[in-house]
């Protein structure tokens, strides 16, 4: 079965740093485009925080600093295609949910090709940063303990939740 992004939430934090957070179990992407009007000066505060080290929640649109990944149904994968394309036509001035269509399936396609790399109950992060020359930049990185830190294993996601 497929895969894609769910939110993971280790603590409350992300309630305080972000405009708005993920709820744990969100099916999540990068969503580095809702940062394309801002420049590096209008990037402040949580809004920073959100550019900085967030993964954007397609159910509630708040922003999580962590992300694993899960299985999913290909129901699944098309309602949140129809999800993101409204988003589009709601917050990022798309004419129709139909003209968004083929953006929301690519940001889709992208997101799964990178959870399909992962193992399941991994822990992966994203870091921007706009250049010199005013791109947005963006990495992934898997999160682990130290080598010298005990252990144990505190959470399993799977793909009924």
């Amino acid at each position: 079965m497929p895969k894609f992004l769910k939110a993971i939430r280790l603590d409350a934090s992300d309630a305080h740093v972000f405009p708005a957070a993920a709820e744990p179990g969100d099916w999540v992407i990068p969503g580095t485009f809702a940062f394309r009007a801002y420049t590096p000066e209008g990037l402040e505060g949580k809004i920073r925080q959100a550019f900085v080290s967030g993964f954007l929640s397609l159910e509630t649109f708040g922003w999580s600093t962590l992300a694993t990944p899960a299985e999913i149904s290909e129901d699944e994968r098309a309602r949140l295609v129809e999800r993101l394309a409204q988003h589009f036509v709601d917050e990022h001035g798309a004419p129709s949910a139909e003209a968004a269509h083929g953006v929301a399936e690519a940001e889709i396609a992208d997101t799964m090709e990178l959870a399909e790399e992962l193992e399941i109950n991994s822990l992966l992060a994203i870091q921007r940063e706009i250049d010199d020359e005013g791109a947005i930049n963006e990495r992934f990185h898997l999160v682990t303990p130290p080598e010298d830190a005990p252990h144990a294993r505190i959470w399993d996601v799977s793909g009924d939740e």
